[in-house]
């Protein structure tokens, strides 16, 4: 497959260059101060995973996932969300999180294995990250029918309409679950926005290789649209995304959107990229990078300036000294929270099986 260009069937509205493009079905129509707000979003997102990256290899983290380079895709994608719109990570989704209001110290606490994602509870309707491959495009299906049932989808007024969103890799495409999901969020119209990162590599194995055709293209098969985005265009993403979700809100049903990007990275700290890929893509994508274009923007239309990014270099320098506070301060989990976090009300059974184990924890402590 060929590398996509600007066009009908590539959304792109802001070139690596950072000149604006006309696209023929979509526009922005935000604010240049609405674009520097996302460009902090951006930075500080970079910088909380360039923190855990640290952290990981200092031992204070057993595991983490980049997502150097993908920003754009996850901070555009989550500002176009309303209230009553369901949030299903996968596990990369740093800046979705960041960007819904998720502690990026909680974050990390799943990576040590002080909590797993304790902002379930909250009312912010994202869900906990997950790292089984493509489970969770079923969840977020089954979420989305819900919101049939719940009556928030083709509400006459937007203010009280929501429908789903779930996130995943070009890897996942792969996985039967979520092309199973494909299939029932199809036969019931469910309101659901499949966002497929496309970041070109499944670990090691190249999108090239898994699929003979581009990502959303298989969307048709399934009998809903599918459409093509620059993944490292935030103006595109936010842009398209808004156009999906309302879609889904309207009761249209379900939309395919493929974020071609790049994961400048590692698959996660247990990879080595460099085993499987040269200098000279990781450079021609550099060259792409997402906040550098909106940068560049920025600076040309004079939204920002050399003082605005001195003040954002410092409130970087301040998240990243929480983080590394925060990471080694976690609370060591409760044993308890493995069974009460499960449910909204917890059944007597568990209740019971709660009881039961940590009796059996507590008869090895020594006696006092």
């Amino acid at each position: 497959m060929t590398e996509p260009q600007a066009g009908p069937d590539f959304v792109q509205l802001l070139d690596p260059q950072g000149n604006r493009v006309e696209n023929p079905d979509f526009s922005y129509s935000g604010s240049d101060s609405d674009l520097a707000d996302a460009l902090r979003d951006l930075v500080l997102t970079r910088r909380i995973d360039s923190e855990a990256t640290a952290l990981q290899r200092k031992g204070e983290l057993g595991l983490w996932p980049p997502s150097l380079g993908q920003e754009a895709a996850q901070v555009g994608s989550a500002r176009a969300f309303t209230k009553h719109d369901i949030i299903v990570p996968s596990y990369r989704e740093h800046g979705v999180a960041w960007c819904v209001g998720i502690d990026p110290v909680d974050m990390l606490s799943t990576f040590r294995g002080t909590g797993m994602t304790d902002w379930a509870s909250r009312p912010d309707n994202f869900h906990p990250y997950s790292f089984v491959i493509g489970t969770q495009t079923l969840h977020a299906v089954g979420m989305a029918m819900a919101q049939q049932r719940d009556g928030v989808v083709g509400n006459q007024n937007p203010e009280d309409s929501g429908a789903t969103i779930v996130y995943f890799g070009d890897g996942a495409t792969s996985q039967g679950d979520v092309n199973e999901a494909f299939i029932f969020a199809a036969s019931f119209a469910a309101p659901v926005v499949f966002f497929c990162q496309n970041n070109q590599y499944a670990i090691s194995e190249p999108t090239t290789v898994q699929s003979r055709i581009p990502i959303y293209r298989r969307a048709a098969g399934f009998g809903f649209p599918g459409i093509l985005v620059d993944g490292n265009d935030l103006l595109a993403v936010q842009v398209v995304t808004d156009w999906a979700m309302d879609y889904a809100r309207k009761g249209n049903g379900p939309v395919l959107i493929e974020a071609y990007t790049f994961r400048m990275g590692a698959h996660t700290t247990s990879d080595d990229p460099t085993k499987y890929r040269n200098d000279t893509e990781l450079e021609a994508w550099q060259a792409k990078d997402p906040i550098e274009r909106l940068r560049r923007y920025l600076l040309r239309v004079g939204a920002i300036n050399q003082t605005w990014l001195d003040a954002l270099a410092v409130e970087s320098d301040q998240l990243a000294e929480r983080l590394r506070t925060g990471c080694v301060n976690l609370p060591e989990p409760r044993l308890a929270d493995y069974f009460e976090q499960v449910y909204a009300e917890t059944p007597e059974a568990l209740l019971d099986q709660r009881d039961q184990h940590l009796a059996y924890e507590a008869s090895f402590l020594e006696p006092r």
